[in-house]
C-alpha cells in the first residue's frame, strides 16, 4: 500500500494511508452516526434519521428530563450452510451501534412524541405545547 498526498492547505501537504481511509473495510464508516434533519413548524419538531439498512425494531427511544435520545445496536453474521462443520481463520462480523441525543426546549410536549419508520429514515415527531403553538392575529377592541 502507497500513501497517498492530499491537499488540504496550499502549503502543507498531508500523507494519507488508504488504512485509515473511512470507507476501508466492507464500504462501512468506522463512526457509524447517521445523518439527522431537525425540522420546525408550527405544531412542532420533526426529527428525520438517515439510517438504510435499519429496522424499526433495531432502534430504542428514550425521553427523561426533556433530552430525547435515539439509539441502535444491531449484530448481523453471515454464515452459509457449508461453514457449519469447518474450523475458521477469519469471519467477518458486522456490528452497527449509535446513539444521538436531543435537548427538547421547555415548551415540547414529551407525553405525545410520536415515532414511523419508513425506507431507511426513521422520523420522530415532537409536537408543542398548546401555549407554545403560534395564535392567529385578532383584533383587540377598545374599551
Amino acid at each position: 500500500m502507497l500513501a497517498t498526498i492530499k491537499r488540504q492547505n496550499p502549503f502543507f501537504p498531508v500523507f494519507s494511508d488508504p488504512f485509515f481511509e473511512e470507507n476501508f473495510f466492507n464500504g462501512n464508516s468506522w463512526t457509524n452516526t447517521p445523518a439527522v434533519n431537525i425540522a420546525e413548524n408550527k405544531d412542532g419538531f420533526r426529527i428525520e434519521v438517515a439510517a438504510p439498512g435499519l429496522e424499526k425494531e433495531d432502534f430504542h427511544i428514550d425521553i427523561e428530563k426533556r433530552v430525547l435520545t435515539i439509539s441502535s445496536e444491531k449484530e448481523t453474521k453471515s454464515e452459509s450452510k457449508d461453514e457449519k462443520d469447518e474450523k475458521y481463520y477469519r469471519r467477518e462480523f458486522s456490528f452497527t451501534s449509535f446513539k444521538r441525543s436531543f435537548s427538547l426546549p421547555e415548551y415540547a410536549d414529551t407525553d405525545n412524541i410520536k415515532a414511523t419508520h419508513t425506507n431507511g429514515v426513521l422520523n420522530v415527531f415532537v409536537p408543542k405545547r398548546e401555549e407554545a403553538k403560534e395564535k392567529p392575529a385578532r383584533a383587540i377592541a377598545i374599551e
